[in-house]
């Protein structure tokens, strides 16, 4: 199974799209790693460089609605061949997220309240997230920030887990079929 976490991109805004993920230009690229210089590059947010902020980040912190828009697998491709496999938000596009579970990827739903907490306790700060997974298919998105820590508890249905112990959905074919 995949290590889940590492250092925090923050991106404060909602409805960020598939084609801001990975503008659709690329998409005639044949392999995932060809997708890895444009992820975020079409990203509309004051102050944000997508060839600055991205590199070194392993998960992202976002607001609702996250990877709305075209239908696609390059955009879970794109994050992971960036070494980013988890994303937070308060809800995505269906689609995206099944995406990112059958990519062996974390897609991991918190409140809006929460989501609103982390971004007022640790978006102007250099954050570390952890994520610990129990048995009991409850599981927990840890903070740290120096001496500053905080956890927020979410659910993680059986199948989902089921696709992220198996690095997705292939790797979970294969060990029932």
């Amino acid at each position: 199974m995949k290590q889940f976490g590492g250092q925090v991109l923050f991106l404060d805004r909602s409805d960020i799209n598939t084609d801001e993920i990975i503008p659709a230009k690329y998409l005639t690229e044949i392999s995932k790693q060809a997708l890895k210089p444009y992820l975020l590059e079409d990203l509309k947010l004051d102050g944000f460089d997508s060839k600055a902020d991205v590199p070194g980040k392993k998960v992202i912190i976002t607001r609702e609605n996250f990877g709305c828009g075209s239908s696609r697998e390059h955009a879970p491709w794109a994050l992971e061949v960036n070494g980013i496999n988890v994303v937070v938000a308060p809800n995505f596009a269906r689609i995206f997220r099944q995406n990112m579970y059958n990519c062996g990827m974390l897609a991991i739903e918190l409140s809006e309240r929460d989501v609103e907490d982390i971004f007022h306790t640790f978006a102007d700060k250099d954050t570390e997230c952890a994520i610990i997974i129990n048995d009991d298919d409850t599981a927990k998105v840890k903070l740290i920030s120096g001496s500053l820590s905080k956890s927020y508890i979410f659910r993680l249905a059986g199948f989902e887990k089921a696709l992220i112990e198996n690095d997705g959905w292939l790797g979970y074919a294969d060990s029932k079929y």
